[in-house]
């Protein structure tokens, strides 16, 4: 393995680095699951690697399958325009591909990402400042050429598209969200942390969890230039030695007053040194190899290989690469082992998907969960404001439980690694659920078994895609490169075809409605799925708006739209929901032959199918016409006035995605539109929209 920069740059010089790439993968693919119990528990060893500072549309929008640059149920700004379409000044900047060389290995710029710029870049959920905060390298993406690691990864285990980092704002706040279920939010310990300020706090700990009830745990790191605060916690000024600061365990007291040879200081403060001869890899090469990797692992990397602009992306693709070998090494403990792959936060790239946010006032919506601890309410440094969810970052499930290049749309955050240890060795072990995360949290975000297949895990059918060369830098740091948009500007185009989807837990239902005698509108938002989900919506009307509603499990609730008391006679809202659920209306509540119509969605697991009941509230009969995204075929139909109707359309051919849009002949300003998947408890395929010729 190599050890030292001019070894490694050797590696990459020879474009060794690119071809070795898939024979790692081809490794881990190889070697079949332990199926003892076809449960979770057939999971011994649980390691992870927080890269740092990528957003999904950043690494994966042109990535096959998943809900990139192709989305087709992308949200629209304030100005109409969809959600891509950022506004710089009096014009815009549109995704775009930077036309360097070697993509892959470019010292690509750092960008703002602290609490002030994200939020103003969220601004409120509109979504629409991303330039202005962030700069227009925020618009910069990469593609399967640039980085063939990271997409040969995800076509042969399991990427999460919904998978959002947990905090608007920096990596310290949300690598306490790994390690410990919040950022301090209750104002105790020190907290809450908004920032990189790593001042030493108080509250408790997940490892300390785990030790207390026996599940085995470590810090694989390098101990730099000295892992205390007088030698800035291993980073040191060499960057391929240390841990960059990113064992954030080391901020807090009980760490930094445990004594050697303590369990605290064992566990999070042992560390290779490489500036006296040791290498990178070895303690985790030994304990692997001896069969002494802990039950819990958390890798941090040195900064060169974090992935952290300005550093390159395939630096950080070799440094997993050797992380999967030393795994596979020993194919006994792979064959136990849940690797997970994911980035602490956005940097400043930009990802399209708005995230999922609990209502700040009644004035913003409303949730069925509590928000207690979720809201920061501002000081004299930061403005009041969701502490998250943050912006969507890529998240890569390795295992061979996850084998076969699939996508899983659940909504995730960080807090879902310690959720999953939970569920693991919860069962054995008690005291393991960690009160630090919200209970809005714990309800809107999954626990990431579902990225799993734990009965029939060798089944996999695999295919491993071609990994370009590419070539490789000089052997000096490069400066910041600073990309330029292009002058004539288009969408980027995704990758063609579908991939496997795991069943996700959403059964959604939105009705909207009109009430003519007080001029207002109704949406009732009810969840009769597994988990919580969170419903944006989204004003066509200008700059109103957004609001969010957290519905629970088995929940219900409504919320009303007075039109007429604002001197309007028109709505145009759009509801955005988990999993590409949407839907959206369009109409008038007063006037002459508007069309007055009330349509449902009922959904058919059994037989994956969809039916849509119409009924037109309205004084005139009208001509329904019903347009299939998936099958460009219209329905045609006729309601008289108070008439009820029921149309079912069959989804086996489009695997559950449906995609509705009804106008009436007789008002052109009338439209309402349905869409998402039918949810039947089993596996499914990626949206066909996404990618479709």
């Amino acid at each position: 393995m190599a050890t030292n920069r001019r070894t490694f740059l050797q590696l990459l010089s020879t474009g060794a680095l690119a071809a070795a790439a898939p024979s790692s993968i081809a490794r881990a693919l190889s070697i079949p699951a332990h199926h003892r119990t076809g449960t979770i528990a057939d999971v011994e060893h649980i390691v992870i690697l927080m890269q740092e500072n990528r957003s999904f549309d950043h690494y994966f929008g042109t990535l096959r399958g998943v809900r990139g640059f192709d989305d087709p149920r992308a949200v629209q700004l304030p100005s109409g325009d969809p959600v891509w379409y950022q506004p710089n000044g009096t014009g815009q900047v549109l995704p775009f591909h930077p036309n360097a060389a070697a993509l892959g290995l470019q010292f690509l710029e750092d960008l703002p990402h602290g609490w002030t710029d994200t939020h103003r870049a969220w601004n409120e959920g509109k979504y629409d400042q991303w330039v202005p905060s962030k700069g227009t390298t925020t618009m910069a993406y990469l593609t399967r050429k640039d980085i063939p690691f990271h997409y040969a990864l995800a076509d042969a285990f399991t990427v999460c598209d919904a998978y959002y980092c947990s905090f608007m704002g920096a990596t310290d706040p949300n690598r306490y969200h790994m390690w410990t279920g919040w950022t301090g939010n209750d104002g105790r310990g020190g907290g809450p942390v908004l920032d990189n300020s790593e001042a030493g706090y108080d509250w408790s700990t997940y490892p300390e969890r785990l030790q207390r009830a026996g599940v085995s745990w470590k810090i694989y790191q390098d101990a730099g230039a000295g892992l205390d605060a007088a030698h800035y916690w291993g980073w040191g000024s060499d960057p391929y030695i240390g841990n960059y600061g990113d064992n954030s365990l080391l901020y807090f007291h009980q760490y930094q007053n445990a004594q050697p040879g303590s369990p605290l200081n064992t566990g999070a403060l042992s560390a290779t040194d490489i500036s006296h001869g040791g290498s990178l890899f070895e303690l985790f090469q030994k304990d692997v190899l001896t069969g002494q990797l802990p039950q819990v692992s958390w890798i941090v990397a040195p900064e060169a290989y974090t992935e952290h602009p300005n550093w390159p992306a395939n630096y950080g693709a070799w440094y997993t690469s050797q992380i999967l070998d030393a795994l596979t090494a020993n194919p006994e403990v792979w064959s136990k082992t849940a690797f997970f792959l994911m980035y602490d936060e956005n940097d400043g790239f930009f990802d399209h998907m708005v995230p999922p946010t609990p209502p700040q006032s009644r004035a913003h919506g409303v949730s069925t969960i509590d928000t207690t601890n979720e809201l920061f309410a501002g000081n004299a440094q930061y403005a009041a404001g969701p502490y998250g969810l943050g912006v969507r970052v890529p998240m890569i499930v390795i295992s061979p439980w996850s084998k076969g290049g699939w996508v899983n749309s659940e909504v995730f955050d960080h807090t879902s690694l310690i959720r999953f240890i939970e569920q693991r060795f919860g069962m054995h072990h008690s005291g393991l659920t960690e009160s630090n995360i919200t209970p809005w949290r714990r309800a809107i975000t999954g626990d990431l078994t579902s990225a799993f297949d734990f009965k029939s895990p060798n089944s996999a059918k695999l295919v491993l895609p071609s990994t370009a060369s590419y070539p490789p830098p000089d052997r000096d740091l490069h400066p910041d490169y600073v990309p330029l948009p292009p002058s004539d500007q288009a969408m980027p185009a995704q990758e063609p075809g579908m991939r496997p989807a795991r069943a996700v837990p959403y059964e959604l239902h939105v009705v909207g409605s009109t009430d003519r005698s007080n001029g207002s509108f109704t949406i009732g938002f009810e969840n009769t799925g597994k988990s919580a989900a969170v419903f944006q919506v989204r004003s066509g009307r200008g700059p109103s708006g957004p609001w969010t509603y957290t519905v629970g499990a088995h929940s219900f609730v409504s919320d009303t739209w007075q039109l007429t008391a604002n001197d309007q006679s028109t709505y145009d809202l759009w509801v955005y929901g988990p999993n590409g659920f949407m839907r959206s209306y369009k109409g008038a509540v007063t006037g002459e032959g508007k069309a007055n119509l009330t349509t449902r969605a009922i959904y058919d697991l059994l037989r994956n199918a969809i039916s849509l009941e119409i009924h037109n509230r309205g004084a005139t009969a009208n001509t329904v016409r019903i347009f299939d995204a998936y099958t460009n075929q219209t329905l045609v139909r006729s309601l008289r006035a108070g008439e009820t109707m029921t149309w079912q359309w069959p989804l086996r051919a489009s695997f559950g995605w449906y995609d509705f849009t009804l106008g009436v002949d007789s008002d052109p300003g009338f439209e309402q539109r349905l869409a998402g998947h039918v949810e039947t408890g089993r596996d499914s395929m990626s949206d066909p929209a996404i990618g479709a010729p």
